[in-house]
């Protein structure tokens, strides 16, 4: 235990004036406990909207397999989890008052005497990152649903996945992996009681029926098939396909042809480099569609077109290729 002698001459030997501190003192000290307490506990650094979810109450959830980086989650965010270093040991001191608390109080010249109850040198730090949802659509092909009266209805081995299930499995918050299920067209069995048809969704369905069975189409001909094989009634056109089909109108005749955008790679760098091998140059009309899942908070399509392309001017068109050479 130091007195308050002691701690003025500490003072002194490191030439800090006691009249620009505080008059109360701390006095840190290990306690017989603080070994092992330091591998119990881990420091996660969070932004000020993820401690208030926490203080009203709310959940944080940390998702991934054994083969997977873990990911951490709130209900409508997703964070990558990584361990940081730190050079400055980080101590675990229960009760411990700031300057300010000590301020507020009006302490006298006096002791406190603090144990530690346990350390660190390093914390959990989180990043914004997009949700990892390709393994919903693997997961939910698994088992296509065929309709009530099919024989895989019937049969109960095979499988099927509750909204548990899925939290449970995949590396997205509640309502990033709702909001994905409703792009995958994906449906609740024995639970979605009333039903209408959406006539762009059976049209871009439709559509992808019949380039399956292409490689590539004559345009005009696709079009005419198309509108003659959606329900009396229905409009088809080509903005029904974003993400979904590519139109080659440099080729004689104009082609279409099937490119998913769910079919592409998920990191950046990747998506662009598969986008550049397909087509050397783009326009932001065509390219936009195929990049615009992977614009985050702060971006935009064309923050990520001016990051991983180069533009030019090409009869009088906006165009972008890759800024680096691809193989």
């Amino acid at each position: 235990m130091r007195t308050r002698e002691e701690v003025d001459a500490t003072l002194q030997i490191a030439k800090l004036n006691a009249a620009e501190l505080l008059p109360a003192v701390h006095c840190l000290g290990f306690g017989p406990g603080a070994g092992a307490a330091a591998g119990d506990f881990c420091l996660l650094e969070l932004e000020p909207a993820l401690c208030q979810q926490l203080e009203a109450g709310h959940s944080l959830v940390i998702r991934g397999d054994k083969d997977e980086q873990a990911v951490l989650c709130s209900k409508d965010k997703t964070y990558d989890l990584k361990i940081a270093d730190t050079s400055n040991m980080l101590l675990f001191i229960p009760g411990c008052k700031t300057p300010d608390q000590l301020k507020a109080e009006e302490t006298h010249c006096n002791i406190i005497h603090t144990e530690i109850f346990g350390f660190s040198n390093n914390y959990w730090e989180l990043r914004r990152c997009r949700p990892k949802l390709k393994k919903l659509k693997k997961l939910l092909m698994e088992d296509a649903y065929e309709g009530p009266d099919s024989q895989k209805a019937k049969d109960s081995n095979h499988s099927k996945y509750t909204t548990e299930d899925l939290l449970n499995q995949i590396q997205a918050s509640e309502e990033e992996i709702m909001a994905q299920l409703q792009v995958l067209n994906a449906c609740e069995i024995e639970g979605e009681v009333y039903f209408e048809l959406s006539a762009d969704k059976i049209c871009r369905a439709t559509a992808q029926m019949l380039l399956q069975n292409a490689v590539k189409f004559n345009l005009a001909e696709f079009q005419e098939v198309w509108q003659q094989s959606v329900p009396e009634g229905m409009i088809t056109t080509l903005d029904q396909l974003k993400g979904l089909a590519l139109v080659d109108r440099q080729s004689r005749p104009e082609i279409i042809f099937l490119l998913k955008v769910d079919d592409l790679p998920e990191d950046n760098q990747e998506r662009f480099n598969s986008l550049f091998s397909l087509r050397e140059k783009w326009t932001e009309e065509d390219i936009a569609p195929y990049i615009q899942d992977l614009c985050g908070e702060k971006q935009t399509i064309g923050t990520l077109l001016t990051k991983y392309s180069r533009s030019s001017i090409q009869n009088g068109v906006k165009v972008y290729n890759s800024r680096r050479p691809i193989s």
